[in-house]
């Protein structure tokens, strides 16, 4: 027996609203007036499908032992290297065991489910035991395109094995078809589409129903079988007559976060799969159909260890995390989409040392510092000597990693001479409620809302980027909780 043992999910703070992008570029295309409902989630300056990735995982890994990770599977469309594994850098931050095997599967938006089934795939071959699916998207489209409006940013992490499976995988089934919808080259920024009503017509609506067919055919299942059934097309219409044309009844259907979220790619199926666990019940039959050059339909049985996983964020729980990005300007040049006067402190960055990064790979990449054999008290970065006083211990020291502890705010700057894209710099010193004292930057708050004493996790995000030599930089950050959780 293969299957889901844990899931998690990610979305960014910032939400923008359709009509805040249609009253600044509604001009141009007013046709666009059409898909200006709701909101999308947009990721924040130091964010991408990296950062989102290792977010979910950590709320997939809640309570879980790290250790017992065998594999970390990434899927993307949008990962930052071509040629430098973006799953080895996530496997880092998080942590894991070096003699894991990792792998990288993109340029599909059917990637993730293509990467769930392979590590089922593997779980139940016995060689690995404990994979890490993550999967996480942040594309861009042309301003003043409907894509933008629709597309949106988010993460979803699962983790598949053989023991305490919530969700048994029950059957699988996969169509490839080389349909030109959406495309974009290595060197391209921007997604680029085809006619839109040719991709409902040609793409979802015929695509998605053969593959769901097709699987309903392979085992002799009926629709109505199913409790839920995700399909992840981000068009209602679409759906719509889907719907009707296998028969499926409307509350079968699981709710495409379209207009709270929107279109997060790679990551659109793995993130409705996850948000109908959230709600599931024991025995409920979940059918997930993916969608991108083809389709990967999946079949899984809720078991009745369900209510053992439901201590996470997840996304009913990032939902509720928000805060309005009212400036379309804003969001333009967290995407690097203008050109934006940055003054000499901001073309003055540190260049950045890789001989450097993979001497201090551990400190830099998942916070480790060391801990005092003797008297246990930790410190960042490691010491040869223990600090304390009393005890001055040598060489007594093990690993000690701080990403997943909490600190108390001890001192805090907001900087409007230093460099910030989204201005003022805001740094201090975090202590952590079981020893250590880290110098960090915030993210994720405003300065007015930061005090002395408040509560902090950390967030693995993107320091910088040396477009000089191609190098994405990531670091830690507090990101301050909400007092009535503290």
């Amino acid at each position: 027996m293969v299957g889901i043992t844990s899931y998690g999910a990610y979305i960014p703070r910032y939400r923008l609203s359709r009509m805040t992008i249609f009253k600044t570029m509604g001009w141009f295309n007013p046709a666009t007036a059409a898909f200006a409902r709701g909101e999308k989630a947009v990721a924040n300056y130091d964010e991408d499908c990296i950062t989102m990735s290792v977010a979910a995982a950590c709320d997939c890994l809640n309570g879980f032992d790290r250790n017992t990770i065998g594999g970390l599977y990434l899927s993307s469309t949008t990962t930052p290297y071509a040629e430098r594994q973006n799953a080895g850098i996530c496997a880092s931050a998080l942590a894991l065991r070096q003699d894991i095997r990792t792998a990288d599967f993109s340029a599909s938006l059917k990637s993730g489910t293509t990467a769930l089934i392979s590590a089922c795939d593997t779980a139940k071959s016995g060689n690995i035991n404990n994979i890490l699916v993550c999967s996480a998207d942040s594309r861009q489209a042309k301003p003043g395109s409907s894509l933008e409006l629709s597309l949106g940013d988010g993460a979803c992490a699962l983790t598949v094995g053989t023991d305490n499976i919530i969700a048994q995988l029950k059957g699988s089934y996969s169509i490839s078809c080389d349909f030109v919808d959406y495309r974009r080259t290595e060197k391209e920024k921007f997604i680029t589409g085809w006619e839109e009503r040719w991709i409902k017509d040609e793409g979802h609506m015929k695509i998605l129903p053969n593959a769901i067919n097709g699987f309903l055919s392979k085992y002799n299942h009926k629709i109505d079988d199913f409790t839920k059934i995700v399909i992840a097309c981000p068009d209602a219409k679409s759906i719509k007559v889907i719907c009707k044309k296998l028969k499926i009844n409307p509350d079968q259907i699981q709710d495409n976060l379209m207009n709270q979220v929107g279109n997060t790619g790679a990551a659109l199926s793995l993130m409705m799969l996850t948000a109908a666990l959230e709600t599931a019940k024991p025995k409920d039959k979940i059918l997930l159909a993916s969608y991108g050059n083809g389709s990967d339909v999946l079949f899984f049985e809720v078991t009745d260890k369900i209510n053992n996983a439901k201590n996470k964020i997840g996304i009913k729980g990032h939902l509720g995390i928000k805060k309005e990005l009212d400036s379309y300007a804003k969001y333009q040049v967290f995407r690097n989409m203008i050109p934006l006067d940055v003054g000499l402190r901001g073309e003055e960055r540190p260049l950045a040392r890789m001989s450097m990064t993979h001497r201090e790979g551990k400190a830099i990449a998942s916070l480790c510092g060391s801990k005092c054999k003797v008297c246990g008290t930790p410190q960042f970065p490691k010491q040869r000597v223990c600090i304390t006083p009393e005890c001055k211990a040598i060489d007594q020291m093990e690993d000690y990693y701080f990403y997943d502890k909490v600190g108390r705010i001890n001192s805090f700057t907001g900087d409007n001479l230093a460099f910030c894209w989204d201005p003022p710099e805001i740094y201090g010193l975090i202590d952590f409620e079981d020893g250590g004292r880290v110098y960090l930057d915030f993210t994720d708050c405003d300065l007015d809302s930061l005090k002395v004493g408040l509560p902090v996790t950390l967030s693995f995000r993107r320091k910088h980027i040396d477009n000089q030599k191609g190098v994405h930089t990531y670091f830690w950050k507090a990101v301050p909780m909400p007092e009535n959780n503290s």
